[in-house]
């Protein structure tokens, strides 16, 4: 897919009359007697892989991902963009080829990884907070005893282009 919208797909297995079909993973005749038919083409059933883990998807569910031209398993789609495959700060979609930032398995873009008081900009090495779901600064951190907060400092891994991280 060109742009950033999430394609989600069901796939389903199909049973004999599979001849003249071809594969769309590999460009060759199916002439198993299974086939699956997922985004509107039809797949060996061994040539429908997660482009990160590489799970054959036909064995691990009925629903796969499609976004940023990888084809993902439900696990590795919420990994590499969250439940939504948008941001947690402002809910725009992320683009597949966007750097992001990810706290306590949300994710951001780059410029909404921001302290909710002083609105600074969070980079890797920075140490922050995170408190029921809200981003501080290490300067701006809640006082007291708070259930939820903890010093973090960012690491280098989180922020990459989602496209690598597999």
């Amino acid at each position: 897919m060109v742009n950033s919208r999430v394609e989600t797909s069901a796939v389903a297995v199909t049973g004999g009359g599979s001849s003249g079909r071809s594969c769309a993973g590999c460009g060759r005749r199916i002439a198993d007697r299974f086939l699956l038919f997922s985004m509107e083409r039809y797949w060996h059933t061994r040539c429908l892989k997660c482009s990160c883990c590489h799970a054959q998807l036909g064995e691990i569910g009925t629903t796969c991902y499609s976004k940023g031209g990888m084809i993902l398993c439900k696990n590795d789609y919420i990994r590499l963009f969250g439940h939504s495959g948008a941001c947690s700060a402002c809910g725009q979609s992320i683009p597949a080829s966007e750097m992001v930032m990810r706290a306590q398995g949300n994710v951001y873009h780059l410029k909404c990884f921001t302290c909710a008081t002083c609105r600074n900009r969070l980079v890797p090495g920075d140490r922050f907070h995170y408190v029921n779901g809200t981003i501080f600064c290490e300067h701006d951190r809640p006082g007291g005893a708070l259930l939820r907060s903890h010093l973090t400092p960012l690491q280098g891994n989180g922020m990459m282009p989602d496209q690598k991280v597999c």
